[in-house]
């Protein structure tokens, strides 16, 4: 499965997050890159997108939940840039509840691949196993 990233290099911690929620690298997105547990969906949400801007697999393989992740690597296309990412709704039983076990994100992200630019609009669904929120799958819609 090929996805696209902007570049191989991480943000400095002090740096702007790449997920545009105004915080640093190094206390937003950052951590959770590391491996600390994302604390809600919409965390977690933005952590795999910066991860696509970052160009960290890793962390998207690991943060993806084992019944729907794909069975071949996340491959991740040095073409496409990420260029923004645009929360439209997140909700989750965590809002209300801590120990919640699901929960959803819709999102927008634009990129450009050379001259083609365009936005993923999706609906994405969080599940928490062992404590750790996962993304389980989730609807594109047209844009």
């Amino acid at each position: 499965m090929s996805f696209g990233a902007a570049s191989a290099a991480r943000a400095g911690d002090g740096a702007p997050c790449p997920c545009g929620s105004g915080a640093a690298f190094g206390s937003c997105c950052g951590p959770l890159l590391a491996g600390d547990p994302a604390p809600t969906p919409e965390r977690l949400m933005r952590s795999r997108y910066t991860a696509f801007v970052v160009r960290d697999a890793a962390h998207l393989e690991r943060t993806w939940h084992p019944r729907t992740r794909p069975a071949d690597a996340v491959q991740l296309d040095p073409d496409v840039q990420w260029t923004g990412l645009e929360i439209v709704d997140a909700s989750s039983d965590a809002d209300a509840d801590a120990d919640a076990d699901a929960g959803v994100v819709e999102f927008r992200a634009s990129w450009r691949d050379g001259t083609s630019r365009g936005v993923l609009h999706e609906r994405s669904r969080f599940a928490r196993r062992g404590g750790r929120w996962l993304y389980l799958d989730g609807d594109v819609a047209a844009e």
